[in-house]
């Protein structure tokens, strides 16, 4: 073992051997490796099938369904990270649901939020944990329960803090930020609603042929009648959010939603609030291979970069550019990116910026479709993109997230399903 190492250790010293297709697509036996990507229906929230379901009980579920599914002896779990946004608790929460999960107290838990990208920075952060080598099987996942009502920044920064201008940007609700986009970078209304109803028809396509099944598991929980309080047990199996027939007709009628900003920016082009988790299983490759667990993909590497606040969902397009440069790849060698609609405002800057083909980006739709609970997106995504390179066997692939403050981040993977 120590021998492996040493030699993988070397590998990455050689002229060249950090560099291009060839490098990342290198097998050693230190590679951090995704073994299991699974996540929850989205549903709507106030109106889903999670509207009356707690974040502890969701967390517990899934996990129970994470070691269901990987058959891994929870004991050799040695962390779990959860990111989310909303619920100033989730620390606890995660720690107790890991427990009664059946992970063990010999394993830590914790909460990371970096806004939107809190799903992918938690698999970031057992990624780094396993190649910094202080642990070898760790847990990333992500939630976000928008049903409930979450903390909300509505008391002004210090009068000091604010005098910076870009400090008092951060104040900007992030409708505001999306109709900045729309004026400052001339996102006309119908390139939005149009990229609306592509994601629609998209995400429509794929639940229709099934194509979400591998990634979703189905939730038992409970639903009460808002008429009569009733309870109902109910299994919760599909994303509700979806729009069947949406077209950019429909889209065109919708009236503006934040009208105090501008008037591009709708509900139908716009992510849905909705409730969900996602669930990753990373561990070192050496390891995966002794326990004989499949090896889903390789995880390169993820990175963060900065924008202008004010129009916070352009961050995509500092982050994957920096993403790329770091691996020394081009944007042609990605074959799927999976980059948050949150707004069709920067999705269409984004894809239109960056040069990619559209026909590579969300193959399945996104959140406009399918729905962004803020703390799941960034792990949603990966469990999204590895199912969709399973099915068209695509091998190198890229996860995007704009953040709120003005920051986007990004992370490479490997397809190794081929």
């Amino acid at each position: 073992m120590a021998a492996d190492r040493l030699s993988s250790l070397l590998s990455h010293l050689k002229p060249g051997a950090a560099n291009g297709l060839a490098a990342i697509t290198q097998k050693n036996p230190d590679d951090v490796v995704i073994t299991l990507a699974i996540r929850t229906p989205l549903t709507r929230a106030r109106k889903g099938g999670f509207k009356d379901t707690e974040l502890d009980y969701l967390l517990y579920a899934l996990l129970k369904e994470t070691l269901a599914k990987s058959q891994i002896d929870p004991a050799l779990i040695e962390d779990v990270c959860l990111g989310n946004v909303n619920e100033v608790k989730a620390a606890y929460m995660v720690r107790a649901a890991a427990l009664a999960a059946g992970i063990p107290h010999t394993a830590g838990a914790s909460t990371v939020n970096r806004f939107c990208s809190s799903g992918l920075k938690a698999v970031q952060d057992i990624a780094n944990q396993i190649s910094m080598g202080a642990i070898d099987i760790g847990l990333a996942m992500g939630a976000e329960l928008m049903s409930a009502p979450g903390e909300r920044l509505e008391k002004p920064f210090n009068e000091e803090v604010l005098r910076n201008q870009e400090a008092a940007d951060c104040m900007q609700p992030m409708g505001q930020t999306s109709e900045n986009i729309g004026k400052d970078f001339d996102v006309p209304r119908e390139q939005q609603d149009r990229y609306a109803a592509e994601s629609f028809r998209r995400a429509e396509a794929a639940q229709n042929n099934g194509w979400f099944a591998d990634e979703i598991v189905p939730i038992p929980t409970k639903v009460k009648d808002p008429k009569t309080g009733e309870i109902t047990e109910v299994i919760v199996s599909r994303d509700d959010g979806i729009r069947p027939g949406t077209t950019f007709e429909s889209l065109s009628k919708i009236r503006p939603a934040f009208p105090q900003f501008g008037d591009k920016s709708t509900g139908g082009n716009s992510s849905q609030v909705t409730d969900g988790a996602a669930s990753v299983l990373l561990m070192r490759r050496s390891k995966a291979i002794e326990l004989n667990q499949p090896i889903l993909a390789k995880f390169c590497g993820a990175t963060v970069a900065g924008v202008p606040p004010r129009v916070m969902g352009i961050g995509p397009t500092a982050a994957i550019p920096k993403l790329l440069s770091k691996f020394q790849l081009d944007k042609n060698d990605i074959d799927i990116y999976e980059i948050n609609e949150a707004f069709a405002s920067m999705a269409v800057y984004c894809v239109n910026t960056l040069g990619l083909d559209h026909a590579k980006v969300n193959p399945r739709g996104g959140a406009i479709a399918i729905g962004h609970p803020l703390g799941a997106t960034g792990a949603r995504q990966i469990a999204t993109i590895l199912s969709e390179a399973r099915r068209t066997k695509s091998k190198i692939l890229v996860t995007s997230m704009c953040i709120g403050t003005g920051q986007g981040m990004a992370g490479l993977f490997v397809n190794e399903q081929l």
